[in-house]
């Protein structure tokens, strides 16, 4: 099966906003890329099921997301360094201050609720529409509306955020989010 020249570089221009939201679910570089590439077989593989003119986008997060949640159920049951203390003897914290509140940002989205941070993911990060982010997730927009409302305020709680202070990181901040992101 030959696959539309036009179609492909479509498919391929997501790879880094599917990779960054991959690196977002599965907090681990190599099982991110397993992921965008489970993903891209997937959707070559089943592209006769893709109705042209609909929205790409939403069709391979969709795909990406089911891939997380299947291995995400099969993995539930086993045990894997539970409390980080292996983890946290490998590595050595970060001497920067921006990567720091990078590691503290990373560690508050990974302590909600998985469905209020995919949809955080999907509106804030790869900006989806809420209808958009809806459909990946199968929901409602309400859903959605709401469970991206109640991950910003879990995440300002846990970041210790006032209401009103500014989000925007600074210069350091940004190299340090492109840096983890772009790896």
């Amino acid at each position: 099966m030959t696959l539309d020249p036009r179609l492909r570089d479509e498919i391929l221009a997501t790879v880094p906003s599917l990779r960054a939201f991959a690196m977002s679910l599965a907090s681990n570089a190599d099982r991110a890329d397993d992921l965008v590439q489970d993903t891209l077989v997937r959707a070559v593989a089943n592209i006769h099921r893709f109705e042209v003119g609909t929205n790409l986008n939403a069709w391979l997060f969709t795909i990406l997301r089911n891939l997380f949640h299947s291995e995400y159920r099969k993995r539930r049951r086993e045990v894997e360094d539970a409390d980080g203390s292996y983890a946290a003897r490998l590595s050595v914290p970060p001497e920067q201050g921006a990567r720091l509140d990078f590691e503290d940002f990373r560690k508050a989205l990974a302590g909600i609720p998985l469905d209020q941070r995919e949809a955080l993911l999907l509106v804030g990060a790869e900006g989806l529409s809420y209808e958009e982010a809806a459909q990946v997730c199968g929901v409602a927009v309400g859903t959605i509306k709401s469970r991206v409302n109640r991950a910003r305020s879990r995440l300002a709680q846990m970041l210790s955020v006032e209401q009103g202070e500014e989000f925007e990181p600074d210069s350091a901040t940004k190299a340090a989010l492109q840096g983890a992101l772009g790896s």
